[in-house]
């Protein structure tokens, strides 16, 4: 039994995974028969792309969606417009809505959700540290006196 599920990539703790079809017995990151686009749960809105036509191809021929692949597509409305293809609705129309809707989501860079998770914050009571003073400039030595002359005597 083909599943439409996720493989992990990414470092340790910076996740981002494939939307990928495998068979149900091969393991999470191993062997897959299709790439079939990216989702990074990082962002803010998440970041997905989704070649939609390949996996209507795969539904159609009996692949299920594993239950956080369905919570994605629900997301996007990938299901609803799977549900419009089978009941007969041009491919192609549907294909142009879902390339407008990813073209419409866009991650703000400054809305970013991987920032670091302790941000320095000034107390409020924090003097401002006191600028170096410049060291003090040598003072020339004292001019010695010339030593009396010896008297006459």
């Amino acid at each position: 039994m083909v599943r439409i599920r996720l493989r992990r990539t990414g470092l340790r703790n910076q996740p981002s995974y494939r939307i990928v079809a495998a068979e149900k017995e091969s393991p999470r990151d191993g062997k897959f028969l299709e790439n079939l686009g990216s989702y990074n749960p990082r962002t803010d809105p998440f970041t997905i792309k989704v070649d939609e036509d390949r996996v209507f191809h795969w539904l159609k021929n009996g692949a299920q969606p594993s239950e956080s692949v369905t919570q994605i597509f629900n997301a996007v409305g990938l299901l609803d417009r799977y549900k419009r293809f089978k009941d007969g609705e041009p491919i192609e129309k549907i294909l142009e809505e879902a390339q407008t809707y990813y073209e419409s989501r866009s991650v703000d860079p400054k809305t970013r959700i991987d920032k670091p998770k302790a941000e320095a914050k000034p107390k409020a009571e924090e003097k401002p540290k006191a600028e170096a003073k410049p060291k003090a400039e040598a003072k020339p030595k004292a001019e010695t006196k010339p030593k009396a002359e010896a008297k006459p005597e």
